[in-house]
């Protein structure tokens, strides 16, 4: 009897084309859901005869709770090499493996500036009347040249964006809790003096943290009125970095120039919730790591780890 293997969120159903799961073939036969399934009741129920789940970054929580009711499962494969919603202990306790894989960074810093870019040029707003008939040119663009990048962040994809910044002659200048003036040097940025520096004095800010518990929270209804008017500000991280409804207040009322998200506190996104509507707010649906070479490495170390699993020896096992 061969092995079930359910692959979660496979919202454009390109996993199966994505790496090649032939050498599976024999022992794991392989299903993937297109849709998100939210609810622990309807995880349990889906993946009740599941003994290998494939779960795309930190979608689907898995708490002991969950583990406990899917007497089956014996492997979980994670994309990326971190992720804060599995219950490790209780995997562990019940007898499943959890492995990871790697994940690329430059997919989120090429989407990042894709958003400030967007905002900044007010590029939704002009093609959208371009194809309607709509009025021709309405926005006045904000110049990056010469400008303040603020970066909240400078590692691996802070860095990146930071390399981007100064291209464009930006001057960029960092800040996080454990920054060193070393690391800002190695990069070839200013190294902020505090954080309300960084956010009182930047022209475009971006969030480039771990969520933790330092983290979570950081830039509140008073850090985001350090902001200039003129300022906008990115965030491709994690959402409950940044507080969403002093964000959306802040939108709204106009006293930043505009955001741009790629991360949210409910995911996917209820058709209802306010950050869809919101004004001067350029939003996309968690794209930072959806690129076609993060999906063939996603995937196509999922099947080795899969591999590696039934072979008896778990290749990046996680945390």
């Amino acid at each position: 009897m061969r092995l079930r293997c359910a692959v979660l969120d496979d919202f454009q159903r390109v996993a199966r084309e994505s790496a090649d799961w032939s050498p599976l073939a024999e022992a794991v036969e392989v299903v993937s859901y297109d849709r998100h399934l939210d609810d622990e009741d309807a995880l349990a129920e889906a993946l009740a005869d599941v003994d290998i789940v494939v779960t795309l970054r930190e979608r689907v929580a898995f708490p002991g709770s969950l583990i406990a009711r899917l007497p089956r499962l014996r492997l979980i494969v994670a994309s990326g090499m971190r992720n804060g919603v599995i219950d490790y202990a209780a995997a562990e306790a019940h007898g499943v493996t959890v492995c990871g894989t790697d994940s690329a960074v430059t997919p989120a810093a090429e989407l990042t500036w894709a958003l400030l870019l967007g905002l900044a040029r007010g590029i939704v707003e002009e093609s959208t009347a371009l194809r309607t008939g709509g009025p021709w040119q309405q926005t006045v663009g904000a110049d990056l040249h010469g400008r303040r990048l603020g970066l909240l962040g400078l590692g691996r994809i802070g860095a990146q964006v930071a390399r981007v910044g100064l291209a464009f002659g930006m001057r960029v200048s960092a800040w996080s809790a454990n920054l060193t003036r070393e690391r800002a040097d190695e990069i070839g940025v200013g190294l902020a003096a505090s954080k309300e520096e960084l956010l009182s004095t930047a022209d475009f800010v971006s969030v480039h943290l771990v969520l933790g518990d330092r983290t979570r929270g950081l830039l509140g209804p008073a850090e985001l009125a350090l902001l200039k008017p003129t300022a906008y500000l990115v965030n491709t991280s994690r959402a409950a970095i940044v507080d969403q409804e002093a964000l959306l207040a802040a939108v709204r009322e106009g006293r930043i120039a505009g955001a741009g998200v790629d991360v949210f506190d409910i995911e996917p996104l209820p058709a209802d919730h306010p950050m869809r509507t919101a004004p001067r707010l350029l939003a996309t649906p968690h794209l930072g790591y959806v690129s076609r070479s993060n999906y063939a490495t996603y995937y196509g170390q999922a099947v080795e780890a899969i591999q590696a699993y039934l072979a008896g020896s778990p290749v990046r096992r996680l945390p």
